[in-house]
């Protein structure tokens, strides 16, 4: 066995138990989620411990457009450096042959990690809280659609047919018969986690018309990312061999809920292992109460890093499953911010904003880093809101060009999450929106063309 196969996790060892590994996926994840790299033949993978990809896949749009990312001194495409992160590599079982993904972290010639790559950011804010003695936990929920296939996309996206040869239905939340017609997907779904060595805590039926909810198991914030990296590939790959659709825009269809990134977040202390939430009595801790307050005052501004695209603010609609505002409550589905039942050794504070439209290692990120800085800053939250949420005021901007203007000027959140990726990221996210607002809509058409 290669001294570089000796490294990987036991669940691809066992996937390729009596086979001939015959391709590695070298990828890195670019500003919206999508894995780039390289496939490369596994013996000439077994020869090299790096390789090369040009700096500018950070700057690219999800159009595939570029960001005018250009530094004082213009911009000059650069090679990063890319090694392997082994304790990543995992199956890619939907593949005609026998073949590993490995996620591999950008740095450059210097060896100094490339600010603007997802995963360096999440692991930047990781390693703020090490520092402060803490070890930060998340669990994030992910919700999707599996959709007719929709190859126009001047077409309204549809429900996909059932096991019963009838549409997806909405409004049936939690039902086992409704997650039933969807049967083979799952299957598959079920089957490509276990190859890859992914835990699922669970699958339910949302209140969407094929709106599917994933439960992954807590734990460190980096390789929950990964997997969420990893799961919606796998999920879109199985949904394909049924012909069907995965979709995780956050919101596919008009008038269906839209599809969140629910983010539980817990503190430990890396001395003893304790949740810093709760105290010795098992109550509330002033750091539970200052984690809420980065998350109300701070979030805000980070909303385009969990709200990322024009389609993202749609979600964010009165009385219809996603939160309009920061309030907070316990076991409250309406607030923005909830604290779910449960012990004082497992309290955790919950934030309902991200949408399934996030790139996983941005939004956590964001999250931890508004939460990190409401711990420096001590600063106590609003009361504990009564009541339903959504008779409240908004509070978090309704399109992202205003969400934008916010996130530009909060150096305080570019301090933690690394100036240069606040930088590039603003460029990127409005030339995305420059490009969006250059396409005249059905609507524009329909309304304008004659009445105005």
């Amino acid at each position: 066995m290669a001294d570089w196969m000796k490294k990987i996790p036991q669940a691809a060892l066992d996937y390729l138990e009596g086979r001939r590994l015959d391709e590695v996926e070298c990828i890195v994840s670019d500003l919206p989620g999508i894995a780039r790299g390289k496939a490369v033949p596994a013996k000439k993978f077994a020869d090299q411990s790096y390789f090369h990809l040009p700096d500018s896949i950070f700057y690219q749009t999800i159009t595939g457009g570029w960001g005018e990312a250009a530094g004082d001194d213009g911009f000059i495409e650069k090679d990063m450096v890319l090694r392997p992160d082994w304790s990543t590599a995992t199956a890619a079982p939907w593949t005609g042959d026998w073949t590993l993904q490995v996620i591999h972290d950008a740095y450059d010639i210097d060896d100094n990690p490339i600010e603007y790559s997802p995963r360096n950011v999440l692991k930047r804010v990781v390693d703020l809280y090490a520092k402060k003695g803490w070890k930060a936990v998340v669990a994030p929920e992910m919700e999707f659609y599996l959709v007719a296939r929709n190859i126009d996309p001047a077409k309204p996206i549809e429900p996909m047919m059932g096991r019963s040869g009838r549409p997806a239905a909405a409004r049936q939340a939690y039902s086992i018969t409704a997650v039933d017609e969807f049967g083979p997907v799952i299957d598959d779904i079920y089957d490509f986690a276990e190859a890859q060595g992914i835990d699922i805590d669970g699958i339910t039926q949302e209140g969407g018309a094929g709106q599917l909810e994933i439960n992954l198991l807590h734990g460190d914030p980096v390789a929950l990312a990964d997997q969420v990296f990893y799961f919606k590939r796998l999920i879109r790959e199985a949904a394909m061999r049924h012909d069907c659709y995965a979709t995780f825009m956050a919101k596919p269809i008009g008038d269906e809920p839209g599809s969140a990134m629910h983010i539980h977040h817990s503190i430990v202390d890396i001395e003893t292992g304790e949740n810093i939430f709760s105290g010795p009595q098992g109550g509330d801790t002033d750091a539970f109460f200052h984690f809420i307050a980065g998350l109300q005052n701070h979030m805000p501004a980070a909303i385009p890093l969990i709200a990322p695209y024009v389609n993202s603010y749609r979600r964010y609609v009165r009385d219809h499953a996603a939160p309009i505002n920061l309030e907070w409550a316990r076991d409250n589905r309406t607030t923005g911010i909830r604290i779910p039942i449960s012990k004082p050794i497992a309290r955790r504070v919950e934030n309902r904003l991200a949408g399934m439209d996030c790139n996983p290692y941005l939004a956590i990120a964001a999250s931890l880093a508004c939460g990190y800085l409401g711990m420096m800053e001590k600063e106590r939250p609003d009361a504990q809101f009564k009541g339903d949420a959504y008779e409240g005021e908004e509070d978090i901007p309704r399109e992202l060009g205003a969400a934008l203007d916010i996130f530009d000027e909060a150096k305080d959140l570019h301090e933690v999450l690394g100036p240069d990726f606040a930088r590039v990221y603003s460029i990127v996210k409005r030339t995305e929106y420059d490009e969006f607002l250059a396409v005249i809509s059905p609507w524009e058409r329909e309304h304008l063309l004659l009445n105005v």
